[in-house]
């Protein structure tokens, strides 16, 4: 397989893992809160973690609001145009990531999701902090 490919693959399961960590992230917070005395995950409250996390939907929010396309998904495109590939079409692992993190819809839906979900993520900021140490 061509090394342009292949690093096209491994930038799309990054991309894909930081779109893991934006959502998975807002949902470990809700289930480590509110299930707090059955699941015992004192790290969902860890300044590192919530931190991490709001910088991450924080810098989609910007990105979205800015009219900008995230470096990864360009990095990603011109990877697979360099391996012959022509834009987006390539590998089984590729086509199935894409499947699931991309879709078709005007900019202002996008707009509007990332920016409620980013208020979701402040409101869990809110309702519970990070622990102090």
């Amino acid at each position: 397989m061509n090394p342009s490919a292949l690093l096209a693959d491994l930038v799309l399961l990054v991309h894909f893992g930081i779109v893991l960590f934006v959502v998975g992230g807002l949902l470990f917070v809700l289930l480590g809160n509110v299930f707090r005395p059955r699941l015992h995950w004192p790290w969902v409250n860890t300044r590192f973690f919530r931190g991490l996390h709001l910088a991450a939907i924080a810098v989609v929010v910007a990105q979205s609001w800015l009219g900008m396309q995230c470096p990864l998904t360009t990095l990603e495109h011109g990877l697979r145009i360099q391996a012959g590939q022509g834009g987006y079409q390539g590998s089984f692992i590729q086509h199935w990531v894409h499947q699931w993190m991309f879709f078709q819809a005007p900019h202002w839906v996008f707009v509007l999701a990332y920016t409620v979900f980013a208020a979701a993520v402040c409101w869990a900021w809110w309702r519970w902090p990070p622990a102090r140490r």
